[in-house]
């Protein structure tokens, strides 16, 4: 009996284990970015308990959003993706990706008729990271996806936003205002933010090399 407990417990931690790496590698992480790992040394305005509170997950419980901005550097990426890396470990499906990069993709859907079973894919992600958000203004293809992404995920799931344009500079960003009004009340109004401050982080890191 002991035997049997044992294989079966075997069996089910390599199912779980299995499946976390598989949600990490469809999450697409850019860098395997850790909770464990983050500096709260550095002054760069990162609150610590505050950022512990948010890496328990309980934002996407309730369905909020967080907002990372900062200078190039600072951390913002590695930040979003810590957290995107931890919800794999609690079995939440995550999406990392890059902004333009995305939106270019559902422009080609478009295309090829694919744009609603991308737009699902989205929708079916827990957690959504946009990285490098705002770095190029909006046309009407992405002002239009970034709609229908924010619609389809509000009050549904959580999604990251980190950039390196404060949110005040987003309405112009975004462009075309009742567009622009719409997405940022569904974003801006459910989320928490880190605005970070500081030298580059990697600055820090060419000094002790």
């Amino acid at each position: 009996d002991e035997y049997l407990a044992l294989l079966t417990d075997h069996q089910w931690e390599d199912r779980q284990n299995r499946k976390i790496e598989r949600l990490l590698k469809l999450a697409g992480f850019k860098q395997p970015a850790n909770l464990a790992d983050i500096d709260y040394v550095q002054n760069r305005n990162l609150d610590k308990n505050m950022f512990e509170r948010l890496a328990t997950l309980d934002f996407m419980a309730r369905k909020e959003n967080i907002i990372i901005t900062g200078a190039s550097g600072t951390g913002k990426s590695y930040l979003g993706q810590a957290l995107g890396h931890q919800a794999c470990m609690m079995q939440y499906r995550a999406i990392y990706s890059n902004t333009a990069r995305l939106f270019k993709m559902l422009k080609m859907s478009k295309v090829d008729g694919t744009y609603l079973k991308e737009l699902k894919k989205l929708l079916k992600a827990d957690l959504l990271i946009l990285d490098d958000f705002g770095l190029q203004s909006f046309d009407n293809h992405a002002r239009e996806a970034l709609m229908d992404i924010i619609d389809d995920r509000h009050n549904r799931t959580s999604t990251i936003i980190a950039s390196q344009i404060p949110v005040s500079a987003w309405y112009d960003i975004i462009g075309e205002g009742t567009i622009a009004d719409a997405i940022l009340d569904r974003i801006v109004n459910s989320s928490h933010r880190i605005d970070l401050k500081g030298e580059s982080l990697r600055k820090g890191i060419l000094k002790k090399e």
